[in-house]
């Protein structure tokens, strides 16, 4: 098992959790979690006890990807998250949350949450002004992976033949 820390800007820790690695390959680390107990979330509703969370995270890239299953195994919905390339060293896997994320749907529709939290952030923080153009840059290309259903070196994570529904901003 390795420790998972969300972090904000300043290091401090927002939420951790434990997960087993599944894979890694080049900069890629594959890891699953499970839900052990019910979580009520503001944008994905109810997230059952036992709901499987696969986590891909990137040492190289500003997102890390979430595809969440319900306990009986059908896909629930996948989580983006903007944030800096994670930190991999002693089994913890450290990443700091840029607060901009994008809800994808089953039918790949999808939403780009909480651009009130980023602008909170960036403010209280002092977020550069580079950070703030890295993190647009960084949505620009995860829609864009979104709409393709295509992430770079792993085509598997969003494969499917339909290709009519788009998201909102």
């Amino acid at each position: 098992m390795i420790t998972v820390n969300s972090r904000n800007y300043d290091g401090s820790v927002r939420k951790s959790w434990q997960c087993q690695i599944i894979e890694t390959r080049g900069s890629l680390l594959r890891l699953i979690g499970k839900f052990d107990t019910d979580v009520y979330h503001p944008d994905l509703g109810h997230i059952a006890k036992g709901t499987v969370s696969y986590e891909y995270y990137w040492l190289d890239r500003w997102y890390n990807i979430f595809r969440f299953h319900a306990p009986t195994g059908e896909l629930r919905n996948y989580y983006c998250n903007i944030s800096m390339p994670p930190a991999f060293e002693n089994d913890t896997l450290d990443y700091v949350d840029l607060d901009i994320d994008v809800l994808v749907r089953t039918d790949f529709s999808y939403v780009v949450l909480d651009r009130d939290d980023f602008e909170r952030s960036a403010e209280i923080f002092g977020y550069p002004t580079e950070l703030k153009a890295k993190v647009e840059k960084t949505l620009d290309e995860l829609i864009e992976i979104i709409d393709a259903r295509r992430v770079p070196d792993l085509p598997e994570l969003f494969a499917t033949s339909d290709t009519s529904r788009r998201g909102t901003r």
